[in-house]
C-alpha cells in the first residue's frame, strides 16, 4: 500500500471514531441512558453496560484522535479493532443485526492499515521513530 492510500485510509476510519466519540461527549448522561435502554432485554448485565456506555465514547473520541494526528497508530489500530468487536458483541446480544456491517467493516479498515503500517510515513510516529 502506498502512502497516500495508507493516510486516506487512516484518516478516513480515523474520522469516523473521532465523530462518534465527538457528538456523544457533550451528551455522555443520555447517550448512557440510551444505551442501558437497548441493553435492558439482553443477558448482559447493567453492571457490565453503564461503565461501558460511559466508556465507549471517551475511547472512540481518544482512538480517533490518534489515528487523524498518526499518533500511535498501531496500538489505535488495535484498540479500535477491539472496540468494535465488543460492539459486534454488544449488537449481537440485543439482535441489532443492521449495525453489524458498519461495525464488520470498521474491524476491515483496522487490520487491513496494520497489516500495511509500515505505509504509515505521514504521522506524527514517524518524528518519534526518528528520534531513536
Amino acid at each position: 500500500m502506498n502512502t497516500s492510500s495508507f493516510l486516506l485510509l487512516r484518516l478516513a476510519i480515523g474520522t469516523s471514531m473521532l465523530g462518534h466519540g465527538l457528538v456523544r461527549l457533550p451528551k455522555l448522561q443520555t447517550f448512557s441512558h440510551w444505551m442501558v435502554g437497548s441493553f435492558v432485554k439482553s443477558i448482559l448485565p447493567q453492571a457490565l453496560v453503564i461503565p461501558f456506555s460511559y466508556v465507549l465514547p471517551i475511547a472512540e473520541f481518544i482512538i480517533g484522535l490518534l489515528l487523524v494526528t498518526g499518533l500511535f497508530t498501531k496500538p489505535a489500530l488495535i484498540a479500535g479493532s477491539l472496540v468494535m468487536i465488543t460492539l459486534i458483541l454488544g449488537s449481537c446480544m440485543i439482535e441489532n443485526w443492521e449495525v453489524l456491517p458498519s461495525q464488520l467493516i470498521h474491524v476491515a479498515f483496522f487490520t487491513i492499515l496494520l497489516q500495511f503500517i509500515n505505509s504509515n510515513t505521514l504521522a506524527i510516529d514517524q518524528l518519534f521513530l526518528k528520534q531513536h
